[in-house]
């Protein structure tokens, strides 16, 4: 189409002064205005404006196809705005947009970060536990948070975490006649009357935050004691091998803490986590939640063996517990070619089963033997775990 029927304006808070020429011309020929009131205020939408609905959804706007619309978004409507949800629904030549300087943009400017180097989150509709696989002292973390009380319910949550001494900036209307930008740390907060439109800057102190690499303590997971333990975990992440955006069947899912560990691995990976026992599903809903990936994960309540053909396709599958011929042959049905499957196995009847897969499909069989110290008498000894055998294979 040469001609949109819809344009998606960038709205900084100075309003229809900061606006390009374009933007300008789209407003003026505009049916029908969407956006927040406070926007539709901005602009002086008038009779034209259309307030978003609560909860969001794009389909009004998709309802007025072919009308001229326009909507409106806050700085770039392309991050953490509403630019995607609605491009996705669209041909390319539907719509046209006119960014403005995002909120990052500005925060970072007024306080003279890179912001390649910051991380950038959209928290106002998001739990601020997105921010647990990313804090570590010295991180430098930009939030759009949903209001003033956030503000300081995100201050409390930091305090919680052990991120008491981070320094805070927070930045009210960047780039309007109402800016204002004042700072503190979490631990001493005293800003109770921030206004909406608001950020919070974020200079991680006090907790080291979550390691990296594979491997996480076993006490940091809600556990009834059925788990994937440190060590096999690591080695079992190793052989699964977590790329970005790939997805991961743990099943038997115990405490979900493969899933929770794959999901970190990688941007954008998620997890199809399934396990039959409802405590323990529980458990893997509470540990995706406690580190932030409620959105990445997803928990069924089933017995894997049956469930499986209702999941999306995977990219690797991990078998922890209740291993069998027949749910083996199963997921191996199920799985495309291309597919890393890794099976631990603790047992001398589940060692014999991965015995007879690998000679019958190949891969690797590897055999992990840990121990720890424990006290021997007045001295101390080696305490062994009980040996895992792992099969890994590609399809």
């Amino acid at each position: 189409m040469s001609d949109p029927w819809l344009t998606i304006i960038g709205l900084g808070a100075d309003g229809h002064a900061g606006l390009s020429d374009a933007s300008r011309v789209a407003l003026a020929e505009a049916e029908i205005i969407f956006g927040g009131l406070r926007h539709l205020d901005l602009v002086a939408a008038g009779a034209r404006g259309r307030e978003w609905p609560v909860p969001f959804r794009i389909d009004p706007v998709l309802a007025e196809k072919p009308r001229k619309v326009v909507v409106l978004a806050s700085g770039d409507p392309f991050w953490f705005g509403a630019g995607g949800s609605l491009s996705a629904h669209l041909s390319p030549g539907e719509w046209v947009s006119h960014p403005a300087p995002s909120t990052f943009a500005l925060a970072a400017s007024r306080l003279g970060w890179r912001l390649e180097e910051v991380i950038c989150l959209g928290l106002h509709a998001a739990p601020f536990e997105r921010l647990m696989p990313v804090l570590a002292r010295g991180v430098r973390a930009i939030c759009l948070v949903r209001d003033g009380a956030a503000v300081t319910a995100l201050a409390e949550w930091l305090v919680a975490k052990g991120f008491g001494p981070s320094g805070l900036t927070v930045l009210e209307s960047l780039g309007g006649p109402s800016e204002r930008i004042r700072h503190a740390t979490a631990e001493g907060f005293d800003i109770t009357d921030a206004a909406y439109p608001v950020a919070v800057a974020i200079v991680a102190d006090g907790a080291a935050g979550l390691p990296r690499v594979a491997g996480l303590p076993d006490e940091i997971f809600a556990s009834d004691g059925v788990m994937t333990k440190r060590p096999v975990r690591a080695l079992t992440l190793s052989a699964l091998a977590p790329r970005p955006g790939e997805v991961l069947w743990d099943l038997g899912a115990g405490s979900g803490s493969v899933a929770v560990e794959w999901c970190l691995a990688a941007p954008g990976a998620m997890a199809q986590a399934v396990e039959n026992r409802a405590d323990r599903a529980a458990n893997v809903r509470a540990n995706a939640a406690a580190f932030g990936l409620s959105h990445r994960m997803v928990v069924t309540e089933a017995d894997w063996t049956a469930g499986v053909a209702k999941l999306p396709k995977p990219d690797a599958v991990f078998i922890g517990g209740g291993a069998n011929s027949a749910g083996i042959d199963t997921v191996w049905a199920a799985i495309p070619a291309g597919t890393r499957l890794v099976v631990n196995a603790v047992t001398i009847e589940s060692e014999a089963l991965l015995a007879a897969c690998h000679a019958g499909k190949g891969g690797h069989l590897m055999r992990f033997e840990i121990a720890s110290t424990a006290p021997l008498g007045r001295m101390r000894g080696w305490e062994p775990a009980r040996p895992v055998v792992q099969w890994s294979v590609v399809k």
